[in-house]
């Protein structure tokens, strides 16, 4: 199971308060464990203006605007741009299935304060890891569901509805959803 470029739902009966309601964006997933953005917790207490201004990285006028989120619980102070795979800094940008990229260096931030950079783009906090089959196990206790992302939930601005419109997107009612599961 390859789940690279796939989202994870997580269900209603999701016992980590950190993951209640959350898309995820699977970025990276092997046999050595899997690696995700979560797309729907902005940081409202954070702009990007003043990501680039602690960092030393000075704006033009025409600099762009991204949106910054709670990407997970691990390494909450490291920062993964997810865009648009229109821009690729060499050797370090991670190609994701659907025609996606993710870059952690600077060089991105850089070229989006001059007013570059991919044409669309979104900044994570930290990032959600699972270990080796751990991810694998979660999904077979029901805490995700798995799907391909609705045409613009990605980048989508609509951070509070995303949960809804990934269900949606494959033909689920969220009021239908139970916080318990079964087996058949």
């Amino acid at each position: 199971m390859d789940l690279a470029g796939q989202i994870l739902i997580a269900m209603p009966g999701m016992a980590d308060p950190r993951f209640d309601h959350s898309v995820i964006l699977v970025c990276a997933h092997s046999q050595d464990g899997a690696m995700g953005l979560i797309l729907n917790k902005p940081l409202e207490e954070l702009s990007f203006s003043g990501l680039l201004e602690q960092l030393g990285i000075p704006r033009a006028p025409q600099g762009r605007d991204i949106r910054i989120q709670f990407g997970g619980p691990v390494e909450r102070g490291r920062g993964f741009v997810l865009h648009s795979s229109d821009w690729q800094a060499e050797g370090s940008t991670l190609e994701v299935p659907g025609g996606l990229g993710m870059t952690a260096t600077l060089d991105i931030l850089q070229a989006l304060a001059r007013g570059g950079g991919p044409g669309e783009a979104v900044l994570a906090l930290g990032y959600s890891g699972w270990g080796p089959g751990q991810l694998e196990a979660e999904i077979g206790r029901n805490d995700w569901l798995t799907s391909t992302a609705p045409e613009g939930l990605v980048f989508g601005a609509d951070d509070g509805g995303k949960w809804s419109a990934a269900l949606r997107g494959m033909g689920i009612d969220p009021l239908t959803l139970s916080a318990a599961a079964g087996r058949a």
